[in-house]
């Protein structure tokens, strides 16, 4: 059986830098391997792989898998997706590795990037910015099951179903390809005296001729904060002109790689330079482990801080962390409404956390460090399976707690600007009324127009008994059940992890309350909306 040969090493450390001999050799070996840089092409594939890729009857991806993806479900933790996905191909479990949110950040969807991960399409494995940690190792996991396989020889792959990796030929439909965008302003919607910061957000299209479709996302490549840039610099004792491929050091720790949270390869990296107990507190680290306690605090300063007077090689440093992605967010306008305009609604994330202020990178970038006028690369993320009904006389039930208000301003601006026919029932919720409802002069206004036909509100803090948009449900619950027996589509943005399964699980009783059925009756119910395309989520 032939071995394919792997790639030429490269000499990546120069010889100034402070390493030894073998620490030199790791590190190179480490940067051309484990970071997967572009010059590794594709090696000799697996036999699970050659059954992938030949060409048979049923397709190049044909593995004997029904095709089924129960674990593609955003509000899943990544232990319950891979149970799901136990006894699957390959390509399979490493689907269900991913944050099956289908965003588009990474490039693809998910299912795509599982196959050209598959396929040595796509080399790199932290792509998933919702994933994170979690999803990055779970695919190093994953991966390591090619070695695990006798080896074939070299077989020509075919491309990933249903999705390429290629830029796409117009600028601003996919983050490969970025428009420009001129940034107007920003806009404050919590009145004094709330507890968040929520902003909206306005940019300019007309130089980039960009439009987009309600229910679609806005890309945007942010920068990080300047003086968490200047704290990295110092604490790895290097000149912040110091070159990197042509680039300053500066500039590529401005807008070139992500500094939270610290990734495993920095540890693996600082494991190298270290010694003593330090060490194997790096190693284990870099292995997920958290010996310290402090882990899920670590980012990329904090980590050279616990290992305070390391002098890694820049070039080592940088290639040890991970880039830095667009982040994506929730159109919350109509272009047919606001012709070359955009509009997004954003949580500012700021906190305190090991005596230092912590900041979202993209959120803190577009409340405060972006100035009007500012021209930033954007893109128009298509959405996948959430958008209004073809039939503007269908009625629509839209669930929108904080920020997921936003697709659904959008949806009701829309059926504003056609004079859809369609009766619209908007739920919201915040902590207080009279700090964050946001766009109530516009909702209100819409009512009074008759575009938004019900508006039903909740309050989290409003009172000692905390209220919730699935409480307001069950309250409503007759109605929301005449409304869903006339056709209405449902519509839920926001939080995955707790008010999607809240909400979920409140139109289950609504459905077996009113709808004279089981709960077992109620579940296949929800589940049947969902697969006719009557239930649709946004959800993060």
């Amino acid at each position: 059986m032939t071995q394919s040969l792997p790639p030429p090493m490269l000499d990546l450390v120069p010889d100034s830098a402070p390493f030894s001999a073998e620490q030199r050799a790791w590190i190179n070996g480490f940067l051309a391997g484990v970071v997967s840089l572009d010059s590794v092409g594709v090696t000799a594939l697996s036999p699970e792989q050659n059954a992938a890729v030949m060409p048979v009857a049923k397709g190049p991806l044909d593995d004997g898998d029904d095709g089924d993806a129960p674990w593609h479900d955003q509000t899943l933790p990544i232990g319950e997706r891979m149970t799901l996905a136990d006894g699957r191909p390959l390509r399979r479990r490493m689907m269900a590795a991913m944050a099956q949110q289908d965003c588009g950040q990474c490039g693809y969807n998910c299912n795509d990037y599982s196959n050209a991960v598959f396929l040595r399409k796509e080399e790199r494995l932290n792509l998933c910015v919702p994933g994170g940690k979690e999803t990055a190792r779970m695919l190093k996991t994953l991966y390591e099951e090619f070695g695990k396989a006798p080896a074939a020889g070299p077989v020509a792959a075919t491309p990933a179903a249903g999705g390429s990796s290629a830029p796409a030929a117009e600028p601003g439909r996919s983050r490969d390809c970025a428009a420009q965008a001129t940034f107007l302003k920003r806009t404050r919607l919590n009145k004094p005296g709330s507890q968040k910061e929520t902003w909206h957000i306005d940019f300019d299209l007309c130089e980039s001729r960009l439009d987009y479709a309600v229910g679609d996302s806005f890309g945007i490549f942010p920068a990080n904060d300047p003086a968490l840039v200047d704290a990295v610099i110092r604490a790895i004792d290097a000149p912040a002109d110091f070159p990197i491929a042509g680039r300053s050091l500066r500039e590529v720790l401005t807008d070139g790689v992500s500094l939270s949270p610290a990734p495993d390869m920095l540890f693996q990296l600082i494991s190298y330079i270290t010694g003593g107990e330090r060490r194997q507190k790096a190693k284990a680290l870099a292995a997920g482990e958290d010996p310290d306690g402090d882990a899920a605090g670590l980012d990329v300063l904090a980590a050279l801080e616990k290992f305070a007077g390391i002098r890694p090689d820049p070039e080592a440093f940088i290639e040890a962390l991970d880039p830095l992605q667009p982040r994506l967010y929730s159109i919350s306008s109509s272009h047919r409404a606001n012709p070359g305009r955009v509009a997004i609604t954003v949580d500012a994330v700021r906190y305190e956390l090991g005596g230092r202020a912590r900041l979202g990178v993209a959120s803190t970038f577009l409340a405060g460090r972006i100035a009007p006028g500012h021209k930033l690369p954007v893109y128009v993320q298509k959405a996948d399976a959430f958008g209004l009904p073809a039939d503007p006389s269908v009625p629509i039930i839209m669930i929108g707690p904080g920020t997921g208000v936003a697709p659904f301003r959008a949806f009701l601006q829309e059926r504003m600007a056609t004079s859809a026919a369609g009766r619209s029932w908007l739920f919201f919720g915040h902590q207080r009324s009279n700090y964050d409802f946001f766009y109530e002069d516009e909702f209100t206004g819409m009512k009074a127009a008759g575009v938004l036909t019900r508006l039903t509100l909740a309050w989290s803090r409003d009172s000692d008994h905390k209220i919730y948009v699935q409480d307001r449900m069950r309250e409503v619950g007759r109605d929301l059940w005449a409304w869903l027996a006339a056709g209405a589509h449902v519509y839920v943005c926001g939080d995955a992890r707790r008010m999607a399964k809240d909400v979920e699980l409140a139109l289950v009783d609504v459905v077996a309350a009113h709808g004279a059925r089981s709960t077992d009756e109620a579940i296949a119910f929800v589940a049947n909306l969902k697969k006719s395309g009557r239930y649709q989520q946004d959800v993060y």
